[in-house]
């Protein structure tokens, strides 16, 4: 909301919010739209330049001019909505953004019509169904999602779509797509979630690239969990990714995903029919073969290990179900195997949580590279206690989705490391690729 003054004088010269002004005072002239001032200081006037970037002028001692009315939005053109051949689940993110310039709100683009308004080529790819599950932060997200989700794949694929895009916020995207690999075997169709670094009203914005090429793969004959996300900084084509080898490894970046100990699935780019296929990948399974366990036990904790932690942390543990170390190197955790009196050993309160029947699994902080717990005394030690992981390469979102889907089929201890140890949706890869620059 302006002041007074301002909206006054607004409204004296026939100035709207979305029509194209120019502004000239002490810090040169801007031309661009007129935007609504959501909150904030009221004299300050709202500018949408032309790269797509707002800017605050201050009201007093500038001169105003309309260059042009905005213009009446047209009747939307109405689509006859049939099934669909690819159904689109929200759960919220920026991805399918749209900006309502009238109040400066930020809402999702779900429904059909919406999404062919801000993606216009998603005609020329697919026919598409859409739904609306959640409207929330991602880090919001947790394993009741994952369920709803989960089962809303299953009931999309038993009314015969061809593949099913999930957008989805980034920053835990790839606890979901893991999750949703354990959860959803043997799949007859593509589940490919995706997202973006940055939202649509920005021009660097890769909402659409990103989207456009989630679409095209999910028409593809592929049988997995997948993340489509930019490939590079430029608006060149996109990486499909497996879903439980991906990494957020960015905060910012538009090619911030990157797959860890694997290639992609494929470089992809929709506008030139482009599937570059870099690595293996399930095919689609036969109609009515696929698997969905969708219990999972969100009981289960993941800790850093790091100099200074305590033996405490580990024995506050005792009400999980369940608990992901994330180690140093190939796998460790303070130990002591040489009796220093300055260490803080967690080998005993990790021991402890084990004989109490809590599976106790290792990842490392390393991220990259295959766990190796036979090298060094500690990664001995904490073997000999039980600890699971040796020889996994699964990343510490991977370990804990996992053990969160196992811990969901059994409590049984001798059960679970066999269900953990076994590469049940390529998340521990037969062997470590040397080369991982792409």
């Amino acid at each position: 909301m302006y002041s007074k003054d301002i909206e006054d004088f607004l409204k004296k010269n026939n100035i709207s919010v979305g029509d194209r002004i120019e502004i000239s005072g002490e810090k040169g002239k801007f031309e661009g739209l007129l935007m609504p001032r959501v909150q904030g200081e009221t004299e300050v006037l709202v500018l949408k330049l032309d790269n797509g970037y707002n800017i605050g002028i201050g009201f007093e001692g500038t001169e105003i001019k309309l260059i042009e009315k905005a213009k009446p939005k047209k009747p939307e053109k109405k689509h006859k909505e049939g099934k669909g051949e690819i159904a689109i689940l929200g759960c919220g993110g920026t991805i399918a953004s749209k900006i309502e310039y009238k109040t400066g709100a930020v809402y999702p683009a779900i429904t059909p019509e919406e999404l062919r308004m801000t993606f216009p080529d998603i005609e020329k790819i697919a026919t598409i169904r859409s739904k609306s599950l959640f409207s929330l932060l991602s880090e919001d997200m947790n394993a009741e999602h994952w369920k709803i989700l989960a089962n809303t794949i299953v009931d999309e694929i038993k009314e015969g779509v061809k593949g099913i895009v999930v957008m989805h916020g980034t920053d835990t995207m790839t606890y979901t797509s893991s999750a949703l690999s354990f959860m959803l075997q043997n799949l007859p169709a593509p589940v490919v979630l995706v997202g973006a670094q940055r939202s649509s009203d920005r021009p660097s914005s890769e909402n659409e690239m990103n989207m456009l090429n989630a679409v095209y793969c999910a028409k593809k004959d592929i049988g997995e969990v997948c993340v489509c996300m930019h490939a590079s900084m430029n608006d060149n084509y996109c990486y499909l990714h497996h879903g439980t080898k991906v990494r957020k490894m960015h905060s910012s970046r538009r090619d911030a995903f990157r797959s860890i100990n694997s290639m992609p699935i494929a470089a992809v780019n929709y506008m030139n029919d482009r599937f570059e296929v870099l690595s293996k990948y399930r095919k689609r399974s036969q109609k009515g073969s696929l698997k969905a366990s969708t219990k999972i036990n969100d009981n289960v904790a993941m800790i850093y290990v790091h100099p200074n932690i305590k033996p405490k942390l580990l024995e506050s543990l005792s009400d999980y179900d369940g608990v992901v170390i994330v180690g140093t190197g190939l796998g460790h955790a303070p130990t002591n195997p040489f009796d220093d009196r300055h260490a803080r050993p967690l080998l005993p309160a990790i021991k402890k949580l084990i004989d109490s029947e809590i599976p106790v699994v290792m990842s490392s902080q390393t991220i990259s590279g295959r766990l190796c717990m036979r090298v060094y005394a500690a990664g001995r030690l904490l073997m000999g206690a039980g600890v699971i992981g040796d020889g996994a390469d699964w990343t510490p979102e991977t370990a804990y989705t996992k053990l969160c889907w196992v811990l969901g089929q059994t409590k049984d201890m001798k059960k679970v490391k066999e269900l953990m140890m076994t590469n049940i949706a390529g998340e521990i890869s037969e062997r470590s690729v040397m080369k991982e620059e792409f």
